[in-house]
């Protein structure tokens, strides 16, 4: 069977294209609804007559669409049950406190009121800045260690890719106004570890192929080989952790569907953009390179003194 992935990078450039500018512009114009990790919020901390669950107590917030919150049972906990909870929430008023608490008197029953307070941002501008500096920093080295390791082009056309699953997450997030809290960041990370690990898993098997294929063979034909062998190991390694994500957005509680869904988008674009538009970006600079030095072929160009074994 022939693949010819790469013969088609000009419907990739076009497809991510038009994906990436509705993306940005929902940044933009929409921004993100930072969640109480980011902005504070509220904490109720109250006591009922009965036992009652974390479920119990999610349904009852569901009416003031505050199901998303955080919810902890303290004291004496049995059978998942107990009498305790500490709700932390969106900053509410006093009045929307007040309505929160005849809610949950009127589905769970009566319940004392042990302290109501404000708190401020778990994650605060600071943390966030470093946070943010530190991924460049980790962007910057991979490219260094990338760029030694294969060629400069590679990581480039790496760092790009994972630039555009990011942007594909955060373009779904401001455009749907889905709460952006911690375990966004922590699944932020985990896509750009699986988007960079996908691109090195085709790169590194091109880089194999140099030795084997034909000198006069062009880096279309060289990459178009190079992904029939390795897609199948893609595909596979993407089932799976969509099967895990899947389970976890569709069967798990409230608090990891926005965890999950992060995944789930930055899954597929990774898988996507690694055997699509990463590989494409090299063959197309590849060519451009080539074009100005008036060559094509891969012993033209001597890439095996820039990819290094």
């Amino acid at each position: 069977m022939k693949l010819n992935v790469v013969g088609h990078r000009k419907w990739w450039f076009t497809l991510s294209g038009c994906l990436m500018v509705p993306a940005i512009l929902s940044i933009l114009f929409f921004g993100f609804n930072f969640g109480i990790d980011f902005t504070g919020g509220t904490i109720l901390d109250l006591a009922f007559k009965q036992p009652v669950t974390v479920a119990q107590v999610r349904d009852a917030l569901k009416e003031d669409g505050l199901q998303t919150s955080v919810i902890q049972l303290t004291g004496h906990v049995e059978n998942e049950a107990g009498t305790d909870v500490m709700i932390r929430t969106k900053n509410l008023s006093a009045s929307e406190s007040n309505a929160v608490i005849q809610h949950m008197d009127s589905k769970l029953g009566n319940a004392e009121v042990k302290r109501t307070e404000t708190v401020g941002a778990v994650i605060g501008s600071e943390v966030t800045q470093h946070t943010l500096l530190n991924v460049v920093l980790s962007l910057a080295a991979l490219i260094a260690y990338v760029s030694f390791r294969f060629e400069y082009r590679i990581a480039m056309s790496a760092i790009i890719a994972i630039c555009h699953d990011i942007i594909m997450v955060l373009g779904v997030f401001a455009f749907f106004h889905l709460e952006v809290d911690a375990s966004f960041l922590a699944a932020i990370l985990t896509v750009l570890g699986y988007s960079m690990n996908e691109s090195i898993v085709i790169f590194d098997r091109i880089r194999e192929n140099l030795r084997t294929h034909k000198k006069t063979d062009t880096y279309e034909v060289l990459a178009n080989d190079s992904i029939k062998q390795s897609i199948h190991r893609s595909l596979y390694t993407l089932t799976t952790v969509l099967f895990a994500t899947g389970s976890l957005y569709f069967f798990g509680g409230d608090t990891t569907k926005n965890f999950a869904l992060v995944m789930l988008i930055g899954f597929i674009s990774g898988a996507y953009s690694s055997i699509c538009v990463a590989t494409s970006l090299w063959v197309t600079w590849h060519e451009y390179s080539g074009r100005r030095n008036g060559s094509s072929r891969i012993h033209e160009s001597s890439p095996a003194k820039t990819i290094k074994a």
